[in-house]
């Protein structure tokens, strides 16, 4: 099982955290897997990491701008849906699937707070991040200046290939920095997107970490759903210890 880590998060010492790829297995339990095998993943990557499968949180994604505080009623079988979930609980694994969307893991290094989110265009066009850095503040009383943000691969500008009716959308959301034109196709930067949004909110230049990798060019890496079609899902996971 191959994953690999944040330099910002492994710096930090009372969290566990992950990101993992294609060698790991699929993680999604909708993408016409054997759920046997999705299950089997699963019980490998929590030994992996150190952490009881049931009590892990991930989510049923929408491509929402929704931010879930983790409750009692959470757990690996009982799966809220939203798109980004957030909780300064111990002991309490939480999981962000993709295959192209960008995974991000958020902590709180003052207050030991922690976050997943899934951003592709929809969640970026909709600033998921901005009510993720809000949930910080309103549910926690966390200060942007503290919290870390590591992004996972997700699809590069160098293969996201957009109709014009995004390019539109796009603009009309001022949104126009993170196109690039290429004779006839518009193709999209959506890490260049969350890193702003991310500035906006006061997150600290510093404390940013994105991937280079792009899912669809490495997709013998991750999985990728541009680049496969019907695929399996890879995935960023975060725990307070």
């Amino acid at each position: 099982m191959k994953f690999y880590h944040s330099k910002q998060l492994n710096s930090v010492s009372n969290v566990t955290h992950a990101f993992t790829t294609r060698y790991s297995g699929n993680l999604a339990f909708h993408v016409n897997d054997n759920p046997l095998h999705v299950e089997k993943n699963h019980n490998r990557l929590a030994n992996k990491l150190f952490y009881n499968k049931e009590s892990l949180v991930h989510m049923k994604q929408i491509h929402s701008s929704l931010v879930h505080v983790v409750d009692e009623n959470d757990n690996f079988e009982n799966p809220p849906t939203c798109d980004a979930l957030i909780t300064n609980k111990k002991n309490t694994p939480l999981m962000v699937m993709v295959a192209d969307c960008s995974p991000l893991l958020f902590y709180d290094e003052k207050e030991n707070v922690i976050a997943v989110a899934h951003a592709g265009r929809a969640g970026a066009f909709k600033n998921i991040v901005k009510n993720v850095v809000d949930s910080f503040a309103d549910k926690f009383k966390c200060e942007p200046e503290n919290i870390i943000v590591s992004i996972g691969a997700g699809i590069g500008v160098c293969c996201y290939e957009v109709g014009s009716e995004i390019y539109n959308e796009a603009k009309e959301l001022n949104l126009e920095y993170a196109m690039q034109k290429r004779g006839n196709s518009y193709y999209l930067d959506v890490g260049k997107i969350l890193n702003s949004q991310l500035l906006a909110c006061g997150i600290k230049e510093k404390n940013i970490e994105i991937s280079a990798d792009c899912t669809s060019c490495k997709n013998d890496t991750y999985f990728s759903y541009r680049a496969d079609g019907i695929t399996g899902r890879f995935a960023g996971v975060i725990k307070l210890n």
